[in-house]
């Protein structure tokens, strides 16, 4: 049973892995949209002629500005696709760990009782621990991608209806990343119990 506990540990670690990945994609993620949501604020001054002052005599210079910030707007938008992909590439890897989890106590060859199932060795989380923790975190993570992906496709159809308070709410909603519960706000729930137990055990891994 110890040795079985010790691959479940294995599979944490992985999954903590992905985590840590997935904090290094948040912070590029909020770079890309505040720089794709601050030249979306500017367009509209950027159309209006009367903001150019003394370069309006240069020929065509609001088609030429406003060109070259739809190119860069483009380009950001090209690289929120790349880092939506990355975090969907880390949804499906929580996914298959917490599967083949599932999969290896239903089809071993020595299936664990429930009594097994909860039974822990010093410190070390139960084989129950580990699965429960690894189905909230694969639930969490699916969600919170599915938002953000919701988030970045409305972003593309502010471009030409810009409205700064849609643009901070979709943002605010990426930095709060509602479906994934903050430590101090945890222990309100079973389930978000579940998650604090999940990330000890990761820790402790």
């Amino acid at each position: 049973m110890e040795a079985m506990v010790k691959k479940y540990q294995q599979k944490l670690r992985k999954v903590r892995d992905e985590i840590n990945h997935w904090d290094d994609l948040q912070s590029c993620l909020l770079s890309q949209f505040r720089n794709a949501a601050s030249i979306i604020e500017r367009l509209q001054v950027i159309q209006d002629s009367k903001n150019y002052g003394s370069l309006n005599c240069m020929d065509d210079i609001v088609n030429a500005v406003l060109t070259k910030q739809l190119e860069s707007l483009e380009v950001i938008l090209v690289s929120l696709k790349k880092t939506m992909e990355e975090f969907h590439g880390i949804v499906l890897s929580i996914e298959k760990i917490h599967r083949d989890s599932r999969q290896q106590i239903k089809g071993g060859s020595s299936k664990p009782s429930v009594k097994q199932l909860q039974q822990r060795v010093g410190i070390k989380p139960s084989l129950a621990d580990c699965l429960d923790g690894l189905m909230v975190l694969c639930d969490m993570h699916h969600s919170e991608y599915r938002l953000k992906a919701s988030v970045v496709s409305a972003l593309s159809t502010l471009t030409f209806k810009p409205s700064a308070s849609d643009l901070c709410a979709l943002q605010q909603l990426l930095v709060d990343q509602p479906n994934i519960p903050k430590d101090e706000g945890m222990h309100r729930t079973q389930n978000d119990r579940t998650s604090i137990n999940s990330k000890k055990h990761m820790d402790k891994a």
